[in-house]
């Protein structure tokens, strides 16, 4: 019975690379078209005409071109603003989760490891913050700083510091009870050799599963943000943006709205299945599951 369990635990890591393959060649897809697409297209992105108004998908439009996902309302073409607001929600993703991830894991890793009142208060603020809802808290800054790109990584920013923050924090507190640092400890080794030697290798597997899974949440709210106006400023293309401006238009030009909610749905899904997978790739109670 013991090797019947043990082998079916060995197929079923065996068979997890497939599914992490999937997910991560949308994903890479998706990067490649938002740093290429928009020069390989040939459209500009805001450049209105009205003779091309609301033209549905796969549409010739004046000038002989074929628009492959149509236009919105004023004459713009989809595609063209939909590699746009890709390369801007990947940008604001991955600026996000850097800036979030080393406050985080800094606060973290001073919580964890002096305890005390650095950690008392810090875990205190931590608890404050998380509770209240992170998209209004997120809306209730960008409000205040108003709408740019660097404010809007800022924001999300904020409010995601506090789950990088608790995973270092219990990451910390667990290592720093084993018996290799203690050792380094006895030998002389500084706060700092233990930190950076010690600690923060130990930190990369949990860091890099919460920053995939946090990704795919920084983008809806970078597509909220925009959705509800307080996000980048207005005529620069953003999928939230461009879901907003078709809402007055789902009757008689579904695709305004319905094409990049979908483009956003299938980044956020793939990006939820790749953190999910990795973390049971790289959690160590899984073979004893």
């Amino acid at each position: 019975m013991a090797e019947l369990a043990l082998s079916t635990v060995r197929t079923r890591r065996r068979a997890l690379p497939a599914g992490i393959a999937v997910p991560a060649i949308v994903v890479a897809l998706y990067v490649v078209a938002a740093i290429a697409g928009p020069m390989l297209l040939g459209f500009d992105p805001v450049a209105t005409s009205l003779a091309n108004r609301l033209k549905p998908p796969m549409s010739v439009l004046a000038d002989g071109s074929l628009s492959l996902l149509g236009t919105d309302a004023v004459g713009r073409d989809l595609l063209a603003q939909m590699l746009a607001g890709a390369r801007i929600s990947l940008t604001v993703g991955a600026a996000t989760l850097l800036l979030a991830s080393l406050i985080g894991v800094a606060l973290g890793v001073a919580a964890g490891y002096w305890g005390g009142w650095i950690d008392a208060i810090l875990m205190r603020v931590a608890d404050i913050q998380l509770g209240f809802p992170s998209i209004l808290l997120a809306v209730l800054v960008a409000a205040v700083v108003g709408p740019s790109l660097t404010n809007v990584v800022l924001v999300l920013a904020v409010t995601r510091w506090v789950v990088f923050a608790r995973v270092a924090r219990a990451q910390t507190l667990s290592v720093k009870a084993r018996t290799f640092v203690d050792a380094s400890r006895t030998l002389g080794a500084s706060d700092l050799h233990i930190i950076v030697n010690c600690i923060l290798p130990a930190l990369v597997a949990p860091i890099l599963v919460v920053a995939t899974v946090q990704f795919g949440l920084v983008i809806v709210a970078e597509a909220s943000l925009s959705f509800l106006g307080l996000g980048l400023p207005v005529g620069i293309p953003t999928w939230g943006g461009t879901i907003s401006a078709g809402r007055n238009y789902l009757a008689n030009a579904w695709w305004i709205s319905t094409m990049p909610g979908i483009a956003l749905s299938i980044l956020v899904i793939c990006v939820g299945i790749l953190g999910d997978t990795l973390r049971d790739r790289l959690d160590p109670n899984l073979v004893t599951r």
